[in-house]
Protein backbone atom coordinates (compact mmCIF):
# COMPACT_ATOMS: atom_id res chain seq x y z
CA UNK A 1 0.00 0.00 0.00
CA UNK A 2 1.18 3.53 -0.73
CA UNK A 3 -0.40 6.74 0.45
CA UNK A 4 0.90 10.27 0.26
CA UNK A 5 0.03 13.79 1.37
CA UNK A 6 1.48 17.27 0.90
CA UNK A 7 1.06 20.15 3.30
CA UNK A 8 1.92 23.78 2.53
CA UNK A 9 2.39 26.16 5.47
CA UNK A 10 3.84 29.59 6.10
CA UNK A 11 7.08 29.83 8.08
CA UNK A 12 5.35 30.99 11.25
CA UNK A 13 6.34 29.47 14.58
CA UNK A 14 2.70 28.68 15.40
CA UNK A 15 2.58 26.36 12.36
CA UNK A 16 5.30 24.07 13.78
CA UNK A 17 2.88 22.30 16.15
CA UNK A 18 0.28 22.01 13.37
CA UNK A 19 2.81 20.44 10.99
CA UNK A 20 4.08 18.01 13.64
CA UNK A 21 0.56 16.90 14.57
CA UNK A 22 -0.62 16.61 10.96
CA UNK A 23 2.30 14.42 9.93
CA UNK A 24 1.83 12.23 13.01
CA UNK A 25 -1.90 11.85 12.34
CA UNK A 26 -1.21 10.85 8.73
CA UNK A 27 1.34 8.23 9.84
CA UNK A 28 -1.06 6.84 12.47
CA UNK A 29 -3.14 5.18 9.73
CA UNK A 30 -0.67 2.28 9.53
CA UNK A 31 -0.81 1.76 13.31
CA UNK A 32 2.87 2.28 14.24
CA UNK A 33 4.22 2.10 17.76
CA UNK A 34 3.74 5.21 19.89
CA UNK A 35 7.54 5.51 20.08
CA UNK A 36 7.72 5.83 16.28
CA UNK A 37 5.05 8.56 16.27
CA UNK A 38 6.97 10.47 18.96
CA UNK A 39 10.20 10.15 16.94
CA UNK A 40 8.47 11.46 13.81
CA UNK A 41 6.91 14.37 15.66
CA UNK A 42 10.27 15.35 17.14
CA UNK A 43 12.09 15.19 13.80
CA UNK A 44 9.38 17.16 11.96
CA UNK A 45 9.36 19.74 14.74
CA UNK A 46 13.12 20.25 14.40
CA UNK A 47 12.98 20.49 10.60
CA UNK A 48 10.12 22.99 10.54
CA UNK A 49 11.67 25.05 13.32
CA UNK A 50 14.93 25.20 11.35
CA UNK A 51 13.02 26.54 8.34
CA UNK A 52 11.17 29.11 10.43
CA UNK A 53 14.28 30.37 12.23
CA UNK A 54 17.03 30.02 9.63
CA UNK A 55 15.50 29.94 6.12
CA UNK A 56 13.50 33.12 6.52
CA UNK A 57 15.33 35.16 9.18
CA UNK A 58 13.57 38.47 8.45
CA UNK A 59 10.51 37.41 6.52
CA UNK A 60 7.77 34.83 6.19
CA UNK A 61 8.03 32.25 3.44
CA UNK A 62 6.64 28.92 2.32
CA UNK A 63 7.38 25.46 3.70
CA UNK A 64 6.25 22.33 1.86
CA UNK A 65 5.96 19.02 3.70
CA UNK A 66 5.45 15.81 1.76
CA UNK A 67 4.80 12.52 3.57
CA UNK A 68 4.74 9.17 1.78
CA UNK A 69 3.80 5.88 3.42
CA UNK A 70 4.66 2.64 1.68
CA UNK A 71 4.03 -0.44 3.79
CA UNK A 72 6.16 0.13 6.90
CA UNK A 73 8.34 2.94 5.54
CA UNK A 74 7.61 6.63 5.96
CA UNK A 75 9.45 9.24 3.90
CA UNK A 76 9.13 12.85 5.00
CA UNK A 77 10.44 15.61 2.75
CA UNK A 78 10.48 19.18 4.03
CA UNK A 79 11.35 21.95 1.60
CA UNK A 80 11.75 25.67 2.14
CA UNK A 81 12.62 28.36 -0.37
CA UNK A 82 14.67 30.55 1.94
CA UNK A 83 18.33 31.49 2.07
CA UNK A 84 19.72 27.93 2.13
CA UNK A 85 22.83 26.78 3.96
CA UNK A 86 26.30 27.66 2.73
CA UNK A 87 27.93 24.48 4.09
CA UNK A 88 25.45 21.68 4.82
CA UNK A 89 28.15 19.36 6.20
CA UNK A 90 29.27 22.01 8.71
CA UNK A 91 25.65 22.73 9.64
CA UNK A 92 25.14 19.04 10.48
CA UNK A 93 27.93 19.09 13.09
CA UNK A 94 26.59 18.97 16.67
CA UNK A 95 26.47 22.39 18.37
CA UNK A 96 27.07 24.35 15.14
CA UNK A 97 24.75 27.35 15.01
CA UNK A 98 24.56 30.52 12.98
CA UNK A 99 22.52 32.19 15.72
CA UNK A 100 24.41 31.89 19.02
CA UNK A 101 23.00 35.27 20.09
CA UNK A 102 19.53 33.68 20.07
CA UNK A 103 20.80 30.88 22.34
CA UNK A 104 20.32 28.23 19.65
CA UNK A 105 21.89 24.88 20.58
CA UNK A 106 22.92 23.83 17.07
CA UNK A 107 21.47 20.36 17.60
CA UNK A 108 18.60 20.39 15.07
CA UNK A 109 20.15 18.09 12.46
CA UNK A 110 21.63 15.86 15.17
CA UNK A 111 18.18 15.44 16.73
CA UNK A 112 16.59 14.67 13.35
CA UNK A 113 19.30 12.14 12.58
CA UNK A 114 18.93 10.41 15.95
CA UNK A 115 15.16 9.96 15.63
CA UNK A 116 15.02 8.91 11.97
CA UNK A 117 16.76 6.10 10.07
CA UNK A 118 18.11 8.34 7.31
CA UNK A 119 18.56 12.08 6.88
CA UNK A 120 19.54 13.79 3.65
CA UNK A 121 20.09 17.55 3.54
CA UNK A 122 20.61 19.40 0.29
CA UNK A 123 20.45 22.93 -1.03
CA UNK A 124 17.86 23.40 -3.75
CA UNK A 125 19.05 24.39 -7.21
CA UNK A 126 17.62 27.89 -7.07
CA UNK A 127 16.84 28.73 -3.47
CA UNK A 128 16.22 27.05 -0.13
CA UNK A 129 16.81 23.66 1.41
CA UNK A 130 15.28 20.19 1.25
CA UNK A 131 15.45 17.73 4.12
CA UNK A 132 14.47 14.13 3.39
CA UNK A 133 14.02 11.74 6.30
CA UNK A 134 12.97 8.10 6.34
CA UNK A 135 11.94 5.76 9.11
CA UNK A 136 10.99 2.11 9.08
CA UNK A 137 7.95 1.79 11.31
CA UNK A 138 7.22 -1.10 13.60
CA UNK A 139 3.58 -1.78 12.79
CA UNK A 140 1.42 -3.05 15.62
CA UNK A 141 -0.89 -5.98 15.01
CA UNK A 142 -4.39 -4.54 15.31
CA UNK A 143 -5.71 -7.83 16.72
CA UNK A 144 -3.15 -7.70 19.53
CA UNK A 145 -3.96 -4.07 20.31
CA UNK A 146 -7.69 -4.81 20.44
CA UNK A 147 -7.12 -7.64 22.93
CA UNK A 148 -4.92 -5.63 25.31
Amino acid sequence: MKNEMTLHIKSLSENEAFARSTVAAFCAQVNPRLEDIIDIKTAVSEAVTNSVVHAYPNSVGDIKINVALKDDLVTITITDYGIGIFDTEKAREPFFTTKPEDERSGMGFTVMESFMDTLDVKNNTHKGLTIKMTKKLLIQDTAMVAND
